[in-house]
């Protein structure tokens, strides 16, 4: 079979076993339709040079159409915690790039489907949420989007919705029989989100097998009201959106499409933005500029040209000349990277109080600016307190043992002095106006604050 030709499945196959083969067929593809179809519009010829795209719906016929003219397209975010973290930045700089080629971005609030809770990649439900929190949390991350895209009126100005607007106010029983009868049990469970929980004989509530269809009737929703032609999302979506792309043609009887991007992983294996002391947080209020900065100059030099090309708007270019660097040129490129990527979450002026603090930290081993340091509270009355146990406790290093190796091998340091002995102890003697900073070798540092 001609690969080039697999998405065109749909075109002639109408019902919904033909359209589920179609579907199949294209998965098992994807990896090869990336180099068999040549893009011609701009959205998807940079989404492909920059390396988002994985997966997607009839794409020669979608690329043909985001060559006549603009198009809306929603990605979706579920309000789990007040802040946005790394984790979320391929979908966010993937509806940046749609509206920079002249597409209008639909950012969705999950403010009813978090709710539920998606059980992709879950081995148990996940934790349930009160309205309270939920709004508390839209709050936080609402903000976040505002320094990636443009908002207003404009024709393609981002706009955001909240599925909680349409989805409360759902007749559950109308529901089920207007749509539930337009989704097959057999083929839900064929979908990873729920075959992969299945398989490991972990429990699915039908609370959550619900999930599947409320996002689905999201896409035919926006649809409806917004003209919205093309679901994004990462590839643990894939079922998801393949059953709202289903969903909405067969009650509008419009084509409409899905794409899915790559699931980071590192070079070394491990989930892009995670670390040993949590997840890389986008709002300031969660973790200083200092240290999100610190996050991007510190990747792996496997890492580097790969997230230039996801989490920059730096020409391609130059990331590829940048990409030729080795040993410790690289390190100029991991600034860039850096640099770039922190100038479009925080906003460009906090780059020069970071690189003073660099500047001081690192070439002049000087004590720097402590406010640009994540900070810790530490109460007075646990002083005094064993170096082993501090490092171990803030998360500069992964164990008590660690910290004992650190200390041992001069690599530890409470305000740029070396602690020589393990059985050294943190004390109020080491705080001055109440903070105390701490080292684990040249690139982690952390204030404490007595409290």
């Amino acid at each position: 079979m001609n690969p080039f030709r697999i998405s065109y499945l749909e075109f002639v196959c109408t019902d919904g076993d033909c359209l589920f083969l179609a579907e199949i067929l294209l998965c098992m593809h994807g990896f090869l339709l990336q180099f068999k179809i040549m893009y011609h519009s701009e959205f998807l010829k940079i989404s492909k040079e920059r390396g988002f795209i994985h997966q997607g719906t009839d794409i020669e016929e979608l690329d043909l159409l985001m060559q006549k003219g603009s198009i809306s397209a929603y990605l979706g975010f579920d309000p789990t915690a007040d802040s946005l973290h790394v984790g979320h930045l391929v979908g966010i700089m993937w509806l940046r790039l749609l509206q920079k080629t002249g597409h209008k971005p639909i950012v969705l609030i999950g403010g009813a489907t978090s709710m539920i809770g998606d059980p992709t990649g879950k081995d148990a439900l996940r934790q349930q949420l009160t309205e309270s929190d939920i709004a508390l949390n839209i709050k936080g991350i609402n903000k976040t989007f505002e320094s990636f895209l443009k908002f207003g009126a404009g024709s393609t100005d981002a706009v955001l919705v909240n599925n909680a607007d349409w989805l409360k106010k759902l007749n559950y029983l109308e529901f089920l029989r207007d749509y539930g009868c337009h989704f097959s049990v057999n083929r839900m469970l064929s979908f990873d989100s729920i075959k992969l929980r299945l398989e490991r004989e972990q429990p699915l509530s039908f609370l959550e097998f619900n999930y599947m269809i409320f996002q689905s009737y999201d896409f035919l929703e926006l649809y409806r009201h917004h003209n919205c032609l093309l679901q994004m999302g990462g590839s643990d979506q894939w079922g998801n959106i393949v059953a709202g792309v289903d969903l909405t043609r067969r009650m509008s009887g419009k084509r409409v499409f899905g794409l899915t991007a790559h699931l980071l992983l590192t070079s070394a294996g491990t989930k892009m933005g995670k670390t040993s002391g949590g997840a890389v947080w986008l709002n300031r209020e969660k973790l200083s500029d200092y240290d999100y900065w610190q996050f991007w100059r510190n990747t792996d030099d496997r890492d580097v040209g790969r997230y230039l090309r996801l989490f920059t708007d730096f020409p391609i270019s130059e990331i590829e000349k940048l990409e030729k660097l080795q040993g410790a040129e690289l390190n100029e490129a991991k600034k860039i990277l850096a640099d770039e990527a922190t100038a479009l979450a925080r906003d460009r002026n906090c780059l020069e109080a970071i690189h003073q603090t660099v500047a001081e930290l690192f070439e002049k081993q000087g004590s720097g600016n402590l406010n640009q340091l994540e900070k810790e509270n530490i109460n007075v009355s646990e002083l005094p307190l064993g170096f082993d146990e501090v490092f171990a406790r803030y998360n500069l290093v992964t164990s008590k043992g660690e910290a004992r190796r650190l200390i041992q091998g001069g690599g530890a340091r409470v305000n740029d002095q070396p602690i020589h002995d393990i059985k050294n102890l943190l004390t109020s003697d080491h705080f001055s106006d109440g903070l105390a900073k701490l080292s684990a070798g040249k690139k982690k540092h952390l204030v404490l604050q007595l409290v």
